[in-house]
C-alpha cells in the first residue's frame, strides 16, 4: 500500500461496482502492476464463480478524482463444515498522500458481513497491518523440484476441458466448473492407473522470470505423488522447468526437491482452522500477475 503523508481534501468511501470497473482498472494499472493492461485488470476482477455480493471491493475518491482501491473477491463456500461468505483481500493501492485514509478502505472490508478472510499475497508492509487486526499465519512451507522428462507409461496428462470436466465428479468437478473461466490458472488431470487426480496451477515469476508453476489445488494428494514427474515433464515443454508446491496443497513433502519458506499467506475466522483455507476462490486463481 503506497501513501505517508496526509492530505486535508475530503475522501469519499464509495463500493466498487460494475459500473466502476474500468475506472478501477485503469488506476491499478497504472498505480499498481502496469504488467496487466486495463482491459486485463477489468477482465480479472471479476470472478469466474457465481457470488451474490455485488460489488469487487472499495475505493476512495478526493475531489471525484480516484485516489485508492481495495479490491476484493467474494464467494459463497463450505468452510469447516458449512456455508460462509468468504472474502479475499485482493489487490490494495493508495496513492500517496492518502496512506491514513488508506486504512478506511480495510475496514470497510472486515466490516462486509464475509465469517472468513483471506489475504493470499500481501505486500510486506501489509503483513504486520493484518496480524495487529488478528489475521493468522498460514504454514507456507514449500517444496521447489526441478520439472524433468520424465515420463509413465500408467500416467496420462489430461489438458483438454472437455475432458476434464467429464472426469471429475463431487466437489472437484464443482472446483472445475467455477474456475474454468478463471484468468489466472490452469487446469489438468492426472489420470494415474485410470483414476483422476484434478491439478490447478498457475505460472508464477520469481526475480521477474516466468519459469515457476505453483500448485494451486490438488484433488488427490496420494494420486499426485505418483503422478508428479509427467506432471513436471508437462510443464517443462511448456516452459516451467520449475515446480513450488506447498505441503498444504499436496499434502507433505515432495520427492527431488529442497524445501523453501514460501512468501507469507494470511486469514481471519471465527472457528475456522488453518486446514480449512486453501488458494481458491481468489486472486490467486484470478489476477495474472
Amino acid at each position: 500500500m503506497a501513501g505517508c503523508t496526509t492530505v486535508t481534501t475530503p475522501v469519499r468511501l464509495s463500493p466498487v461496482d460494475d459500473d466502476s470497473l474500468p475506472e478501477i482498472a485503469r488506476f491499478l494499472h497504472e498505480n499498481l502492476n502496469s504488467g496487466l493492461s486495463a482491459d486485463d485488470w477489468a477482465r480479472a476482477l471479476v470472478p469466474s464463480w457465481r457470488t451474490a455480493e455485488p460489488t469487487h471491493g472499495y475505493c476512495l475518491r478526493a475531489d471525484g478524482v480516484l485516489v485508492g482501491v481495495y479490491a476484493a473477491f467474494f464467494s459463497e463456500r463450505v468452510v469447516a463444515g458449512r456455508e460462509r461468505r468468504v472474502c479475499n483481500l485482493a489487490a490494495w493501492c493508495v496513492l500517496d498522500g492518502y496512506g491514513a485514509q488508506g486504512l478506511r478502505l480495510l475496514r470497510a472490508l472486515l466490516s462486509s458481513g464475509a465469517e472468513l478472510f483471506t489475504d493470499l499475497s500481501p505486500s510486506g508492509s501489509v503483513v504486520p497491518i493484518d496480524l495487529r487486526l488478528g489475521f493468522q499465519r498460514l504454514d507456507t512451507t514449500t517444496d521447489v523440484r526441478p520439472n524433468l522428462p520424465l515420463w509413465r507409461r500408467r500416467v496420462t496428462v489430461v489438458t483438454d476441458q472437455g475432458r476434464i470436466a467429464g472426469l471429475l465428479t463431487g466437489r472437484d468437478a464443482e472446483i472445475f466448473r467455477d474456475h474454468a473461466g478463471a484468468a489466472a490458472v490452469r487446469h489438468v488431470v492426472l489420470l494415474v492407473d485410470d483414476r483422476p487426480c484434478y491439478v490447478m496451477y498457475r505460472r508464477v515469476r520469481r526475480k521477474r522470470l516466468p519459469l515457476f508453476a505453483a500448485l494451486v489445488h490438488v484433488g488427490d494428494t496420494a494420486l499426485f505423488l505418483r503422478g508428479v514427474g509427467p506432471l513436471g515433464a508437462h510443464l517443462l515443454v511448456r516452459g516451467m522447468p520449475v515446480l513450488l508446491a506447498e505441503r498444504r496443497i499436496v499434502g507433505g513433502p515432495v520427492g527431488l526437491s529442497r524445501t523453501v519458506m514460501g512468501r507469507p499467506k494470511l486469514f481471519r475466522g471465527a472457528d475456522v482452522e488453518a486446514g480449512d483455507v486453501d488458494d481458491l476462490y481468489s486472486e490467486i486463481t484470478s489476477v495474472p500477475w
